[in-house]
């Protein structure tokens, strides 16, 4: 067969080239569209939700929420008096406490843990996002994994009763290590919760993830006649030791953990400063963290006797109102991190850091 030439070639070809791009034309046309996942509700209501442990569950705020103070075994201690009900922040219709107390990293993220019976707290999260515009989720979590910081407050009072070697000694060498191990669990719970967001349709910019850290309870500033078991019985050594080394580790960890889900940071390791417990011996009323605190009611009860000292070295209602100005504050800036420092004013104030 002889091939076209000539003026016939170039029609031939250009024939070819029509029939071509037709056939892509007509494939691209038949080619399915992806289903795009449902973006976060518009004209829902604005919410805040808070996840993570006792810090932002509302632990020493009181008036517990009925079913949050043992009933059932449920002890999560949720407080209407929680730092995320105090933001002031504008327009938000409602807040959503999923918080609870002694709660661990895996019981924040997706899984099967639970605390004080309550199940998954991101699980909790995703009707929640389903039904209303999420406008922040604030995060606390971490100190209930390996650094176990409870109990680490536990074994300084054991020290000051004589019973065993300062904390900062018998914990201080293990500490950094303790935190790091921590570091993968919550980040993984960070994880889940961005997962949660996205399965509902929400990109990262259309709500922010807020992580923040852990207040020093107590400082060397402890009045020395309340240095005992009428307010604060820790040794002078560990007061130090947790303010100036056991509490900026932690930070550093749930930072870092921050970080790498891309979350912004809130640093609270110093709101506490001049403000802990047992540092104003006649007006309590400075004070942002409660004393060693005995519900002695609870001690007559066997089902409630082992929680009378849940409340002990929380943040006191006080406390939660300033940690909730500062973190209002911080949701509405742009700021990647911020720290909780006091301004001329006394009161807790969001202030830009550097360590993001």
């Amino acid at each position: 067969m002889r091939r076209p030439s000539g003026w016939r070639a170039w029609i031939a070809l250009a024939v070819v080239i029509l029939l071509l791009g037709t056939v892509l034309l007509v494939g691209d046309g038949l080619a399915p569209e992806p289903t795009p996942l449902p973006g976060p509700p518009q004209n829902a209501p604005r919410v805040l939700v808070a996840l993570g442990d006792s810090t932002v569950s509302g632990e020493g705020a009181g008036d517990y929420e009925p079913g949050t103070d043992g009933e059932n075994g449920d002890w999560c201690h949720r407080s209407p008096h929680a730092s995320i009900n105090e933001t002031g922040l504008q327009p938000i219709d409602r807040v959503y406490n999923l918080a609870c107390s002694g709660a661990p990293s895996p019981q924040v993220g997706l899984g099967d843990v639970e605390q004080y019976t309550e199940p998954s707290q991101a699980k909790r999260l995703a009707p929640i996002a389903a039904r209303n515009r999420v406008v922040a989720v604030v995060v606390a979590a971490g100190a209930n994994d390996e650094p176990a910081f409870s109990h680490v407050l536990n074994a300084c009072v054991e020290a000051w009763t004589g019973r065993g070697r300062p904390c900062g000694e018998t914990v201080g060498p293990e500490w950094s290590d303790r935190v790091e191990a921590m570091e993968p669990k919550l980040t993984r719970a960070l994880e889940d919760v961005r997962e949660v967001m996205r399965n509902a349709g929400y990109a990262e910019s259309d709500y922010q993830l807020v992580v923040q850290s852990y207040a020093a309870p107590v400082g060397p500033d402890v009045v020395a006649d309340l240095q005992d078991l009428s307010g604060c019985p820790f040794r002078t050594e560990d007061l130090e030791w947790v303010q100036q080394k056991a509490v900026p580790i932690l930070t550093a960890g749930v930072r870092e953990a921050a970080a790498k889900v891309g979350a912004r940071f809130l640093d609270l390791s110093r709101a506490g400063v001049g403000h802990e417990a047992c540092t104003h011996e006649k007006d309590t009323s400075q004070e942002w963290f409660r004393r060693l605190a005995v519900e002695w009611e609870d001690l007559q009860h066997e089902d409630r006797a082992t929680h009378a000292l849940q409340e002990s070295f929380h943040p006191n209602e006080a406390g939660h109102e300033q940690i909730g100005r500062c973190l209002g504050e911080f949701l509405n800036t742009p700021d990647r991190a911020a720290a909780c420092l006091p301004g001329r004013d006394g009161s807790l104030h969001a202030a830009t850091s550097t360590g993001s």
